[in-house]
């Protein structure tokens, strides 16, 4: 009783009445607690849910910034659908609480990392999808994107653009990025890159991916050298 009381409360906060509550509970599933049986996980639903996502703001983003180019849109839509941006949506909904975990994520906490929080953000984006189609995944998402679309919580131009203009305006060449270390299973790596620029001590990001990897080494730089993005416009 408990239990379906706590689910109706998330479909609330979600906006959404599943019809099919099988859908919304292998959204909630991690890994850890079905081991051996990725179907009962979130994996898939994770997978649809994130190309959902990429489809809705797009379309979003091409109706609400009918003169932006394709590069505009672009970083827009890069900064939208980004790891860290479905990881707040997520924790405003409390989706951390109510997920099924092993034991040894709920040792690890969990509940509150961000990369398992961004995966159930795109999984419940699929659920709903799988649930009730894309018009019902759309509303969710304009619902939970739209303001973020208008006032973007980050610059557009992300940290790889500006560090390149900052060294180009410096006569650098343009940085170097070098892959360090990989780790962790195949299906959740981590990365660890590393940026050379002539007469600059490297810096170091790491992410689950070479792109997300790559922007942390060069955020990292930025910071490192007291640069902004006006900074490196006006260098």
């Amino acid at each position: 009783m408990k239990r379906k009381q706590s689910r109706t409360a998330l479909e609330e906060r979600i906006g959404y009445r599943f019809t099919d509550d099988n859908w919304l509970e292998q959204a909630l599933t991690h890994v850890s607690a079905a081991p051996g049986n990725p179907k009962l996980t979130y994996q898939r639903l994770e997978f649809l849910g994130d190309h959902v996502l990429g489809l809705v703001i797009s379309d979003m983003l091409f109706r609400e910034f009918p003169k932006g180019d394709e590069g505009d849109l672009s970083r827009r839509l890069a900064e939208l659908v980004r790891k860290e941006t479905c990881a707040e949506v997520a924790a405003e909904l409390g989706l951390g609480d109510e997920l099924k975990l092993g034991q040894s994520e709920i040792n690890s906490g969990g509940r509150k990392k961000s990369a398992i929080l961004s995966d159930v953000c795109e999984s419940v984006i699929g659920a709903i999808f799988c649930d009730g189609g894309y018009q019902a995944a759309s509303d969710f998402v304009q619902r939970f994107w739209h303001g973020r679309m208008l006032k973007p919580h980050r610059p557009l131009r992300d940290a790889k653009t500006i560090l390149q203009e900052w060294a180009q305006a410096r006569g650098l060449p343009p940085p170097a990025y070098r892959e360090v270390e990989r780790r962790g299973p195949d299906h959740r790596p981590e990365f660890r890159v590393a940026i050379d620029l002539p007469g600059i001590k490297p810096t170091e990001g790491i992410g689950a991916s070479k792109r997300d990897a790559e922007q942390a080494a060069a955020s990292a730089m930025l910071v490192r050298e007291g640069v902004n993005g006006k900074a490196a416009e006006n260098a």
